[in-house]
């Protein structure tokens, strides 16, 4: 037989699970869109791999925006564009810093830049910016709405109970009574 406790935890680990979910769902596509336009850059052009990479990661915030408003959060309280979407921005750029510092370490620092190498690092980088992002966005963007306070069962009375006037004659339909005997 489980508890309360354990019956909530477990609800709250599948909503986790839940959220995981559609946060991986979306940010699979900002992981697509993003090494995609990386990757066009790359080829067309001859910006270098850094400044290809943080416009890449521009975009896929972008996409990634509308994917977790109107998707993965939208049970998610509404604060309004004037403090939601500052933060999302805000963590989105330390996002595009761990990402890119990644990319950049490995480019610059040991010389790893290959068309195969940029792009393993690129997806360490985007990994390792997701934990963050995830973290971040759940904790202060999408912030989750409060539970419903729940009324202890003693103090909740039945509605029957609610609906009878108190003292006096009643009426209505609640007021049918078998009849009383006659002579008294």
């Amino acid at each position: 037989m489980s508890t309360p406790q354990q019956g909530s935890a477990l609800d709250r680990l599948r909503g986790l699970g839940r959220e995981v979910a559609k946060f991986g769902a979306v940010g699979g596509v900002g992981v697509l869109v993003n090494l995609g336009v990386f990757n066009l850059i790359r080829h067309t052009t001859d910006l270098q791999v850094v400044r290809a990479s943080v416009i890449a990661t521009v975009v896929a915030i972008v996409t990634n925006y509308i994917g977790f408003r109107y998707f993965t959060y939208r049970d998610r309280a509404r604060t309004g564009s004037s403090r939601e979407l500052p933060l999302f921005v805000a963590f989105s750029v330390i996002g595009l810093v761990i990402e890119n510092g990644v990319l950049y370490t490995a480019t610059y620092g040991f010389g790893w830049d290959g068309p195969l190498a940029t792009n393993v690092f690129k997806f360490i980088g985007i990994g390792t910016a997701t934990v963050f992002r995830f973290w971040s966005y759940r904790t202060w963007v999408f912030k989750a709405l409060p539970e419903p306070a729940q009324a202890p069962a003693s103090a909740q009375a039945p509605a029957s109970a609610l609906a009878a006037p108190r003292g006096g004659a009643e009426s209505g339909p609640s007021a049918a009574r078998a009849p009383e005997p006659a002579g008294k």
